[in-house]
C-alpha cells in the first residue's frame, strides 16, 4: 500500500481519499481507525447512578414515550440523549437505523426472520429480539453483503 501525505498551509481542515479497485478488509479496519477517533462516551442512567455504556454490548436502542433506553441482553438501561444523538455517537460502531424509533447493533445480529408484513425480525446474540422496517432492510442487507463485522461467535 502507498501513503501519500500532503501538508500544505492552504488546506483547512485534513482530507483522506483512498483509490482502490476494490472494497477489501484492509479498507475496512482503515476507516474503522480513522472513524475511532473521534468517539464519544455513552452514559446511561440506572438505579439512580450514571453508569458507562460498552457500545459493544448493546443489542438496540429505542424510543418509548419521548424517552431513550439502550437494550443489553436482560437490562433496559436510560439514556439522556436524543435518539438521533445516539445514532450519531454509535455509527463507528456498526449501529444502523431498524425504525424510525430504533438502532441496532449489526455485530450482535444472530439471524433474520422473514415476518409476513415485510418487516425482518432480528434475533440478537442475547436472545433479544426487534423488528428492521421494510424502508431499512435493503440498507443493512447491503451493509452486510459489503463487510458489516460480526463477532465470530
Amino acid at each position: 500500500m502507498k501513503v501519500n501525505i500532503d501538508i500544505d498551509e492552504k488546506h483547512t481542515e485534513p482530507s483522506i481519499t483512498i483509490k482502490a479497485s476494490e472494497w477489501s478488509e484492509e479498507l475496512e479496519e482503515i476507516t474503522a481507525i480513522i472513524k475511532r477517533k473521534n468517539r464519544q462516551r455513552l452514559f446511561g442512567i440506572e438505579s439512580d447512578q450514571t453508569v458507562l455504556l460498552d457500545p459493544n454490548q448493546i443489542d438496540y436502542v429505542y424510543a418509548e414515550k419521548r424517552r431513550v433506553f439502550a437494550c443489553m441482553s436482560n437490562r433496559h438501561v436510560e439514556i439522556r440523549m436524543k435518539l438521533y444523538e445516539v445514532a450519531d455517537v454509535l455509527a463507528p460502531y456498526d449501529f444502523m437505523r431498524f425504525s424510525k424509533s430504533v438502532i441496532g447493533n449489526l455485530n450482535q445480529i444472530e439471524r433474520f426472520e422473514l415476518s409476513f408484513n415485510g418487516n425482518l425480525c432480528v434475533y440478537f446474540h442475547s436472545g433479544n429480539k426487534e423488528y428492521i422496517t421494510r424502508k431499512y432492510v435493503t440498507p443493512i442487507k447491503d451493509r452486510l453483503a459489503m463487510g458489516g463485522k460480526s463477532n465470530d461467535r
